[in-house]
């Protein structure tokens, strides 16, 4: 009986300290389509507004000194609808689009 009661005292304090070693979701990955939607202005929303609601993510530098930033959000099915955004040399928001999953996209499950 005291075995028993250790082994499940022990399982659950397992199971507790598991989640202290999950990962972080990568950059980019949890960000909420309708925050996006409503913080996000081309023309006006700036690099360091992107920075301070959503956090880093994947990033694409060109010569040109021009940035493509990509977000994505849950989508059904456990795929992801990407949010993509165009900065320019002056750390603003040019152009932005949205891409949904299309059905041959890998699920995220």
């Amino acid at each position: 009986m005291i075995n028993r009661r250790w082994l499940t005292i022990a399982a659950l304090a397992a199971l507790l300290l598991s989640g202290c070693a999950t990962r972080a979701p990568e950059p980019g990955t949890s960000v909420a389509e309708a925050r996006f939607d409503a913080l996000v202005v081309p023309g006006r929303t700036t690099r360091a507004e992107l920075l301070a609601a959503f956090g880093p993510t994947k990033t694409v530098r060109f010569d040109s000194g021009m940035e493509a930033w990509l977000y994505t959000t849950p989508a059904a099915g456990g795929r992801h609808t990407e949010l993509v955004l165009l900065l320019g040399r002056d750390g603003i928001v040019t152009k932005m689009r949205k891409r949904p999953p299309y059905p041959t996209d890998p699920r995220g499950d």
